[in-house]
């Protein structure tokens, strides 16, 4: 089976790992984890890290350092994996949903004013599968309207929008290290900001806001601590993070050259003012292929090739149809994009260990699945 994405460690992981093993700092405290907070912070052009135990853990934490909760609305995009969605509606505030490009698949910025109202406290840019949000747009309207903004960059270490890093425009971005990311840690993630006080608020509210005297709390927080452990395989994964960029766009660019010629396939999108990172290569199936997403996908697992549907949208998710709960996103309205990117939407082996020998049997068996 060519897995659709696997950990690629082929740095110094297993002496980092090592060291934490022999000093005995295994857990959340040791030398790696402000060098990893330093090391990716740097590299996304922001001035402050914080890391924590998943990129769910980072939404959460932006949300309520940023002061969001009842009777709030953060703006997101319906075509998103639901940790998005969750951790608004976690934080006490309510998601409001809005259609996404059907170029680059990411927030339809033209859509977003139309969702405002006075309760709304955010927007939240959730740059999918790798390709980043067009900003300024986003940017245009939060300071019209006095809104922060929140990038959802779990799928995007090292995409850059107009020469800047995703995670290091709006007010704060979120990052996961989840094993099928460009840069894992195994589980975990991390917060960028380059604004002080944001960035102290998410490290008290991290570590179930333990202040001095330590065991007098002012805040609610959470235990959302990275281990040592993983903060030293991160930042081994940090040192070679620009090979593994360059390495996923040759992935795509070799995928692309061998399935460019089926005009009627939908490939992924590269806009003139974005480095795309390709987390995923994931395509459209025409109409015209005879063969529905999903029953393609069964025959190329059994053809040895794994690979995954796009995300369901919020608006079709059912635990959201219910409406038991005023924290849920309301669901009535029109997402065509979205239900298009879902109902055709899936993406094939990306990993970085992908071999060239493995991309034209995807692309041979992917081709031979036309009905």
């Amino acid at each position: 089976m060519i897995p659709v994405c696997e950990p690629f460690l082929d740095g110094n992981e297993e002496r980092y790992v090592l060291d934490c093993l022999t000093s005995n700092w295994i857990s959340s405290a040791g030398k790696y984890i402000p060098a990893f907070e330093e090391r990716f912070s740097g590299f996304c052009g922001a001035q402050y890290g914080v890391a924590c135990s998943s990129g769910t853990a980072a939404i959460h934490l932006a949300v309520s350092a940023l002061g969001i909760g009842p009777g709030d609305e953060v703006i997101i995009p319906s075509f998103t994996i639901i940790a998005s969605a969750n951790m608004v509606i976690l934080s006490g505030a309510r998601p409001v949903l809005v259609d996404v490009e059907p170029t680059t698949w990411c927030i339809d910025s033209r859509k977003i004013e139309e969702r405002i109202t006075p309760a709304t406290k955010a927007i939240m840019a959730v740059h999918m599968y790798g390709h980043p949000c067009d900003m300024d747009p986003i940017l245009d309207i939060a300071r019209r309207h006095r809104l922060f903004v929140i990038e959802d960059a779990a799928e995007a270490h090292g995409a850059a929008y107009k020469g800047r890093k995703a995670g290091s425009i709006g007010d704060v971005g979120c990052f996961s290290f989840y094993g099928n990311k460009l840069l894992t840690t195994g589980e975990g993630g991390m917060t960028v900001t380059s604004n002080h006080a944001i960035a102290e608020k998410m490290r008290l509210l991290r570590n179930q806001a333990f202040e001095d005297p330590r065991f007098v709390h002012r805040f609610v927080g959470f235990n959302y601590r990275m281990t040592n452990i993983q903060a030293a395989i991160g930042l081994a994964q940090c040192e070679r993070i620009e090979e593994k960029i360059l390495r996923k766009r040759e992935i795509a660019k070799r995928y692309t050259a061998l399935l460019a010629p089926e005009r009627d396939l939908t490939l992924p999108h590269e806009a003139a003012w974005a480095q795309n990172i390709y987390w995923m290569y994931g395509i459209l199936l025409p109409d015209s292929y005879g063969r529905d997403r999903d029953a393609t996908m069964r025959r190329l697992k059994e053809g040895g090739v794994e690979t995954r549907p796009f995300f369901c949208p919020m608006h079709r998710q059912p635990v959201f149809q219910e409406g038991k709960d005023p924290r849920y996103p309301v669901t009535a309205g029109r997402f065509p994009v979205s239900d298009d990117l879902a109902a055709r939407g899936l993406y094939l082996p990306s990993g970085l260990n992908l071999t060239d020998a493995q991309i034209h049997e995807v692309v041979e068996k992917l081709l031979a699945c036309r009905a």
